[in-house]
């Protein structure tokens, strides 16, 4: 019998993770909940920096169109991304399909301020051939944002497939079913898991990057993070705690229910596999 104790190295080790990471966010929630501004003395428990938040129209305005380009960004990837992955499923094996894998994981193994940088030249060049003026903005922000989330939905998407019965789909279309009716009643069902997952982290991407969306964001759409940033060449005030303490939930929650999906998937192939022995 394996002895399940914890080694001591190891209890060291995530006694250092849980208190570099996790303590931060910890003082964080405590403050946001502070009855004072002062970010070494707490006064009581209070949540009037939760109501001073949403006084905040400039920052509420932000966060209105962080969500709406978040939501966006995250359904186009996604869409994209799983008609990508069928495709490339079905591809054979071979220089193609590795090329195209190669291609797809660029946009995450590419530094985002190099990313960022490219697609504001890439908008500019654009902006300056066609005649406009202002072209950063909301559509420069939706495009960068799909572009660095299909790899995210691809690779989500991808092993679902693989675990599909690739019969499914033809013997369908063989009983008289359309490929693209076969395909929503027999191989959707089958991959919903791993598309779920990769819109709910095509959103998490979206809702929180700052890098790229500073270099190809104009003057007329700021998000959430470009804002807290602003914020920062100033004393930050503690609503601000109170607004991260909102999007750590919100991401949290989000995570539990993509590990919540995937683990559903997992026990109903152990199930149909337990059946069909």
């Amino acid at each position: 019998m394996k002895n399940s104790k914890l080694h001591p190295a190891s209890g060291i080790y995530l006694a250092l993770v849980m208190l570099f990471l996790y303590l931060p966010i910890f003082m964080l929630i405590v403050l946001s909940f502070n009855g004072t501004n002062s970010t070494s003395v707490i006064q009581g428990f209070s949540t009037k920096w939760y109501v001073e938040l949403f006084k905040d129209s400039a920052t509420i305005n932000a966060l209105t169109n962080t969500l709406i380009l978040a939501v966006t960004s995250a359904i186009t990837a996604t869409v994209i991304g799983t008609l990508a992955a069928v495709g490339i499923d079905k591809m054979k094996k071979g220089f193609v399909k590795s090329s195209v894998m190669t291609v797809t994981n660029i946009p995450m193994m590419n530094p985002e301020i190099v990313t960022g940088v490219s697609m504001m030249l890439l908008f500019v060049f654009i902006g300056s051939i066609l005649g406009a003026s202002g072209v950063l903005g909301f559509w420069t922000l939706f495009i960068a944002h799909v572009t660095f989330s299909l790899p995210y939905v691809i690779l989500n998407v991808l092993p679902k497939l693989r675990q599909t019965d690739a019969n499914l789909s033809q013997a369908a279309q063989d009983l008289g079913c359309p490929p693209a009716k076969a395909f929503i009643k027999v191989v959707l069902p089958s991959i919903l898991p791993g598309v779920i997952a990769g819109l709910i982290m095509a959103f998490t991407l979206s809702f929180d990057d700052f890098i790229i969306s500073y270099f190809v964001s104009g003057p007329k759409f700021q998000t959430l993070p470009i804002r807290i940033f602003s914020m920062t060449k100033k004393r930050v005030t503690p609503d601000m705690y109170a607004l991260s303490t909102i999007m750590f939930i919100v991401i949290l929650v989000l995570l539990v229910l993509v590990n919540v999906l995937q683990a559903q998937g997992d026990n109903k192939r152990e199930k149909k596999g337990g059946a069909a022995k």
